[in-house]
């Protein structure tokens, strides 16, 4: 009975550190116009399998005055969409590359298009690809040291008290 019960703690505990399967990274894919993706809520939206191998989960937030715009995808899924999307995709946030090209021999008068990109104030894209649903919010992460002192206890009760 307590080999069973190891097993089942053992394959729960690598259940909640991994969240996932095989080498696929997850990531949450929302705009913050959708219901629970700004402020999030991991109840309303479900992780999907980026496409790529070696992807990377990307939270792109765009300011202008006191409004945000928070996006939240594979880094794939907006490489064909973004041209400001920074050379550096390593861990952490980092401001928007510029590119003074972009636009410059279209004279459009609807200003809704955005063509120059220079709506937004400020944009910052963050990255992840070390965790799945990272980039979702920062209070979901499973702290390892709870993971390990709560396995080292289990380890204690299991050998001294059960034996």
């Amino acid at each position: 009975m307590s080999k069973l019960f190891l097993l089942v703690f053992i394959a729960l505990s690598q259940r909640v550190q991994s969240f996932g399967i095989g080498s696929t990274l997850y990531c949450y894919q929302c705009v913050s116009t959708q219901p629970g993706c700004s402020p999030f809520n991991w109840f309303w939206h479900w992780s999907q399998a980026c496409p790529e191998d070696g992807d990377t989960c990307v939270k792109v937030i765009e300011r202008k005055g006191a409004s945000e715009v928070v996006t939240r995808d594979c880094l794939s899924a907006l490489k064909g969409v973004r041209t400001d999307i920074p050379a550096d995709h390593y861990e952490g946030c980092k401001p928007a590359a510029v590119d003074v090209k972009l636009g410059n021999y279209v004279f459009s008068s609807i200003k809704e298009l955005d063509v120059k990109k220079d709506y937004y104030d400020e944009t910052t894209f963050c990255f992840c690809s070390f965790d799945n649903r990272c980039n979702g919010s920062s209070s979901l992460k499973v702290n390892k040291s709870v993971m390990f002192s709560l396995t080292a206890l289990f380890m204690v009760i299991h050998f001294l008290i059960l034996r």
